[in-house]
């Protein structure tokens, strides 16, 4: 008897990875939506027959989430079962002496699945869908300061985007890369000289001065292999990355 209760969908992309296997793919999932703590409690009642109602436990998340991050900052590693998190120092220290210097240095927190959550896996069904339609995508960006990935932007310095059909073409003035902000849509265009880096499978830019938030990152570009498309298209990275 199968044991499959959940289902992911997936389509197939050429691994950009891996430079030496040019026949080998990734699968890249089609995420449904993303769902916030609100959405998941309100779930948790009305699918899973919780016994609060999905504003308390709304507020009860909140409150664990909010102790949560107070921990972490003072040092203390986090394993609900679910996952587990730790802070983490980025960055070289050239000296024993040497102190911890923003400038230099970062802190992020790192996130792992945990023993529960690996449970799951054996649950999951996966729908591969084929070869994704020849368009462009972004796979993985980088923040080169931090070594973060898919996760923080440190304004200034350089990010590293990896994907396919992503190099900056056309004559479209509406052609680059763009972090847009979530709270206020506001979209920022990196400068055509801080495009370090520009191939098909691998973009480097110079972040812009972008302030704190939550960023989505597009690439709008007529390449294609061969040619230039008559109209721009545009990939975005299903990620939403972060300026502290």
């Amino acid at each position: 008897m199968s044991n499959i209760l959940h289902k992911i969908k997936a389509y197939l992309y050429d691994n950009v990875l891996t430079k030496d296997n040019p026949n080998d793919f990734t699968a890249r999932t089609i995420s449904e939506r993303s769902l916030n703590v609100k959405r998941i409690c309100q779930s948790a009642v009305s699918r899973g027959g919780a016994d609060i109602s999905a504003a308390s436990m709304e507020h009860a998340t909140e409150l664990f989430l909010q102790e949560m991050a107070y921990q972490l900052c003072d040092g203390y590693s986090i394993n609900t079962g679910y996952f587990t998190a730790s802070t983490t120092i980025r960055g070289v220290f050239d000296s024993p002496s040497e102190k911890f210097n923003k400038d230099k240095h970062s802190i992020i927190f790192q996130f792992n699945q945990g023993e529960k959550l690996r449970a799951e896996i054996p649950n999951i069904g996966v729908d591969i869908l084929g070869l994704a339609e020849a368009s462009s995508v972004i796979l993985q960006v980088t923040d080169v300061k931090s070594g973060s990935v898919n996760d923080l932007l440190t304004p200034g310095k350089n990010l590293k985007i990896v994907g396919s059909k992503i190099k900056i073409m056309g004559d479209d003035p509406m052609r680059g890369v763009y972090f847009v902000n979530t709270a206020t849509q506001s979209r920022t265009l990196v400068e055509a000289f801080d495009i370090v880096v520009n191939n098909p499978s691998e973009l480097i830019v110079v972040i812009p001065a972008l302030p704190a938030g939550s960023y989505i990152l597009e690439v709008l570009t007529q390449y294609t292999e061969g040619s230039l498309l008559k109209q721009t298209r545009t990939a975005s990275l299903d990620k939403l990355l972060t300026v502290e």
